[in-house]
């Protein structure tokens, strides 16, 4: 049984109260009749209760943190250091179409670094947690990145882009030469998952264009304590402001995005 610091107590018990909001929202879902405005405004709405149930918990063991929300945008704490970095459902068409693979986000931003993070997959009760300089966590259990130093035997997490957004092309191109390196490359639908399962070893590796910092906050975090690396794809640090990101261990980090510059 593992001894969580008070910060990540009061993370994974806001966690666990929002996930079962959406636990019932998500046994709701398939009743819906399948229209654009019925479950699309379902979802957003299980969003906005998920989110306002974190922000009231975190709040409350914390008030003076600010906040960064995928629905409520920017709240100012009187704390300038700190805020919460959260997306309350990760993997919102997932969970629209009955899907059950996805996940709540929290991250604690201290002056511009990530000190913890909690992803919590409700369905398969995993809760993911790391602190910086503590280690990742599946619930009890330490876990670690991949040991895997060959290219063609690792297996890689993406996102795809979708409804015109993102550059498709240079996607396609990215995803060509990931293929016939691989293998195989996998498209799950929710980011904060796909870091997951990078720290834990699940996935080898894994890329992404186009996301918003709630997506990978926390995500990140989890990765690097679990002995990972990550970068943008040119190799610097500006995930949180270029929306870029790619994850792995320190073995194939460097084929990986040398793979992925030369595509684009």
């Amino acid at each position: 049984m593992i001894t969580r610091s008070p910060i990540l107590n009061v993370m994974t018990r806001a966690a666990d109260k929002a996930a079962r909001g959406l636990k019932r929202d998500f046994g709701e879902v398939e009743q819906l009749q399948v229209s654009q405005k019925g479950p699309a405004d379902f979802v957003s709405n299980a969003d906005i209760k998920a989110e306002k149930i974190l922000r009231e918990e975190l709040t409350k063991a914390r008030p003076a943190f600010g906040f960064l929300l995928e629905e409520g945008g920017t709240v100012k704490g009187t704390d300038p250091e700190h805020r919460w970095i959260i997306d309350p459902l990760d993997g919102t068409t997932n969970f629209l179409h009955g899907l059950p693979h996805f996940a709540i986000s929290i991250g604690l931003e201290k002056a511009g670094e990530i000190i913890a993070g909690v992803v919590y997959d409700p369905i398969k009760d995993e809760m993911f947690c790391a602190e910086k300089g503590g280690g990742a966590f599946l619930n009890d259990r330490r876990i670690r990145v991949s040991a895997r130093k060959n290219m063609h035997e690792s297996l890689i997490g993406t996102g795809i882009p979708f409804r015109g957004r993102g550059d498709g092309d240079r996607f396609n191109r990215q995803l060509s030469v990931m293929m016939a390196e691989t293998a195989g490359v996998r498209r799950w639908g929710a980011a904060a998952l796909d870091l997951a399962y990078v720290a834990a070893g699940r996935f080898d590796g894994f890329w992404e264009e186009g996301l918003s910092p709630w997506d990978i906050a926390a995500g990140m975090l989890l990765v690097k304590e679990a002995g990972g690396y990550v970068s943008d794809l040119k190799g610097g640090q500006s995930m949180l402001d270029s929306g870029t990101v790619l994850a792995s261990n320190n073995l194939l980090h460097a084929p990986l995005q040398a793979l992925l510059t030369n595509a684009a």
